[in-house]
């Protein structure tokens, strides 16, 4: 078993969005944090993803799709599909799923 404290892993984050929590064979989760105004320079996975928003208030854009992302939702990107949350009017706190694990896969 692994097991965290969400508040103690985003200390650990220091200065770096992104904080890998678990990596298994077939998948790896993360903890991903987006500061209010913050730009996501993400490109597209060649691996399904899946976020929880744990805190914050964004948009979401995945292909020509946008929405409000707030606490509790739960989005599935494909893989390959471009994305990226903006308009981060409150700090963004997310767990992020990628199923084969993230950078597992190479570009086609």
């Amino acid at each position: 078993m692994k097991a965290f404290v969400l508040n103690g892993v985003a200390d650990l984050r220091a200065s770096r969005p992104y904080l890998e929590l678990v990596r298994e064979n077939t998948m790896s989760v993360g903890l991903y944090v987006l500061k209010a105004g913050a730009v996501d320079a993400q490109s597209p996975h060649t691996e399904d993803e899946v976020y929880v928003v744990l805190a914050g208030a964004a948009q979401f854009t995945a292909a020509n799709e946008t929405r409000s992302v707030s606490f509790g939702d739960v989005i599935y990107v494909g893989a390959g599909v471009p994305h990226r949350f903006h308009d981060i009017t409150d700090e963004l706190r997310l767990i992020v799923v990628f199923a084969p694990p993230e950078g597992s896969t190479p570009l086609s």
